[in-house]
């Protein structure tokens, strides 16, 4: 049987913490950023967790 394929996309984007859980960066914080507060644009640089309702779909797609 041949070896599954981790889905690319998915293995640029998210990491797997030493618990188990899934890092994931926030979004809306590429472009556009003049017209965002600065407050907000400082929470959107910390790295947040995949909800527990996302996990398993996250996981399948890095053949965890």
């Amino acid at each position: 049987m041949p070896k599954v394929k981790t889905k690319s996309g998915a293995k640029k984007r998210f990491k797997l913490t030493g618990s188990g859980k899934v890092k994931r960066k926030h979004a809306f914080k590429s472009h556009i950023l003049t017209k965002k507060e600065t407050k907000q644009k400082r929470r959107l640089t910390d790295m947040g967790l995949v909800h527990k309702s996302d996990m398993n779909r996250v996981k399948d797609m890095l053949n965890l």
